[in-house]
């Protein structure tokens, strides 16, 4: 795909896909987008109840999820399983221009930033004791996940309205179905369609506040 670097109004940067007339994260700040909707409302409410977790993401995209789910990991100790799925890996040099550096102040965490990117795929990595990494080159309809094998979804596709078939009764059927009981959800979507897929597969659902600029987001949970 054709991207270009556009930076969001918090600082941060993000990808633009000129084909699909689409971002990779929220124009309003997509360090606040990531922060308050997967970290936030995924990952810290997870570890409410867990003393582990074992995590799905459907978009690795600019790795800023990793990233950030692999700094709560450095100060909570707490240990993640992170397998993300991502049908389109970023090249290096697009990699490099996303200038991660500039809005991510943790000279640490920077560390971790290119040997995310740069580990293999379709095996796990222990980038630290506390976070093993995943990355599966494949799309989500592909993807054929063990039953009850994740604590916790990262939903990152693309909006609806750009990659339908990412947001079928099937996809969510088969995302109830991979996580274990009290499982959770999390994206940034709030539509009424995508809501209904969600019930229709069993998840009771939950509409939280949204990220700056957005007023809600969505948490499906696992009965």
């Amino acid at each position: 795909m054709n991207l270009e670097v556009r930076q969001t109004k918090d600082g941060s940067t993000t990808l633009y896909v000129p084909e699909l007339n689409e971002h990779y994260h929220s124009v309003h700040g997509a360090l606040q987008e990531s922060l308050h909707v997967f970290i936030k409302m995924g990952l810290e409410a997870t570890l409410e109840r867990l003393p582990a977790v074992r995590l799905l993401e459907v978009g690795f995209g600019t790795g800023l999820n990793a990233l950030l789910t692999l700094q709560h990991t450095l100060a909570s100790k707490a240990a993640v399983q992170y397998d993300t799925l991502e049908k389109y890996p970023l090249a290096p040099e697009v990699v490099a221009q996303l200038q991660f550096d500039k809005f991510i102040l943790n000279p640490e965490l920077l560390d971790f930033f290119g040997p995310l990117h740069a580990a293999p795929w379709e095996q796990p990595v222990a980038v630290t004791p506390h976070f093993t990494l995943r990355k599966l080159e494949t799309d989500l309809e592909a993807f054929a996940p063990s039953p009850e094998s994740y604590d916790l979804v990262y939903f990152d596709a693309f909006a609806p309205e750009k990659q339908p078939h990412l947001w079928t009764d099937a996809i969510f059927q088969k995302m109830y179905d991979c996580l274990a009981p009290g499982g959770t959800l999390v994206t940034y979507c709030a539509k009424g369609s995508f809501k209904r897929s969600l019930k229709t597969a069993g998840f009771t659902v939950e509409a939280l506040p949204g990220p700056p600029g957005k007023r809600e987001m969505t948490r499906g949970v696992k009965p």
